[in-house]
């Protein structure tokens, strides 16, 4: 595929990347989903919960192919590597949040 037709072809799909995630995906009530997503760009950190004990973290770079379909890759490009960055240190800074929220709820 050509630089412009990839270009316009990830251009011709615009999403808002400041609206907030939406409640269903950070919920956490269904164990198919992460207890919080965090997103920058094309690049997403979910964050997921077991058992309020251990925590994992998915990193996927989202893409269009020529049909029109998104689809999640867990590949990164050279420009991708400092959102992948800043996106596990919210990640982090997330998980160690809420298990600090969680030993203060247990010592009540």
């Amino acid at each position: 595929m050509c630089a412009y037709k990839a270009f316009t072809l990830m251009n011709s799909h615009r999403v808002n990347y400041n609206k907030p995630a939406s409640k269903e995906k950070n919920a956490g009530a269904s164990p198919n989903l992460p207890v919080k997503t965090f997103r920058l760009g094309w690049i997403k950190a979910a964050v997921w919960e077991n058992d309020k004990k251990f925590y994992s973290v998915t990193l996927a770079r989202t893409y269009v192919d020529e049909a029109g379909n998104y689809h999640d890759s867990d590949s990164f490009g050279r420009d991708d590597l400092l959102l992948v960055a800043k996106l596990a240190d919210q990640a982090h800074t997330f998980i160690f949040e809420r298990l600090a929220e969680l030993k203060t709820k247990q010592g009540e």
